[in-house]
């Protein structure tokens, strides 16, 4: 839809052909691009006549505007909102692989360019790692329950408290016979593992849990450079054998 404003034209607009790559898959190309903008400036001077030998103030101003843009990538990393392009149809489709896809190898990372290619990278590898990081969140959780065991068995103990209410209640069936007295029961069986869990830390070991989790969400999908989608490469393989297929008539 970028083109058929006019599809004659040898150019479009820069954001409909951001667009357009978006939704196609070529996430790569948008990165690539955003990473060699700082670059591209500093590469080719708009004058032909050779630079002149930089001084130590320069060389000095130069360290110190790199570190202020480093750290301001940094900071921004943790003002982006990982989950404003996040969708519940992003957790029904297919696990990527462990491997391959969610670690990769050491080329697929390399720092961001600027806060708008954190963001793009953010949000984007949030959406298609999302059953990876949910998945991590889990294994942390798992990990700090290891470390408070007596949190592990306050856990235990409330699941069998359940259990227990529950094969009560079909015992008795006081779901039709007396149906107040199980809703007493059930309300105080909440209280009553509410403050079991509260006496043991459950808040603590969720918050360490969501802030390690949020970390490592958050330098892997900022770290992780983008790739192209199973859309396009899909695509680009259907498209092949058709473009073989074309016969021209001969003369």
């Amino acid at each position: 839809m970028s083109f058929a404003a006019n599809p004659l034209a040898l150019s479009v607009p820069e954001p409909a052909f951001e667009a357009w790559l978006r939704d196609s898959g070529y996430l790569e190309i948008l990165d690539t691009s955003s990473s060699s903008l700082p670059t591209s400036s500093a590469s080719f001077p708009s004058s032909s006549k050779p630079l002149p030998p930089k001084t130590p103030s320069a060389a000095v101003a130069g360290g110190i505007s790199s570190i202020f843009f480093f750290l301001r990538t940094l900071a921004s990393l943790f003002t982006i909102n990982p989950f404003a392009k996040l969708t519940p149809e992003d957790f029904v489709r297919e696990t990527p692989s462990w491997t391959v896809g969610f670690v990769g190898d050491a080329s697929s990372y390399s720092w961001p360019g600027g806060p708008s290619q954190a963001r793009m990278r953010v949000q984007e590898n949030v959406r298609r790692y999302a059953r990876n990081y949910a998945f991590l969140c889990l294994i942390f959780f798992a990990c700090s329950l290891y470390q408070m065991p007596v949190l592990l068995l306050s856990l235990m103990v409330c699941l069998g408290l359940w259990e227990l209410l529950r094969f009560c209640s079909d015992k008795w069936e006081l779901e039709e016979k007396r149906p107040a007295v199980r809703t007493i029961l059930v309300f105080a069986a909440q209280f009553g593992m509410l403050v079991i869990l509260y006496l043991t830390d459950l808040q603590v070991a969720l918050f360490y849990t969501a802030v390690v989790s949020y970390t490592v969400m958050l330098l892997h999908a900022s770290l992780r450079k983008l790739a192209s989608s199973k859309h396009s490469l899909s695509t680009n393989q259907h498209r092949r054998p058709y473009q073989k297929q074309i016969n021209f008539p001969s003369k």
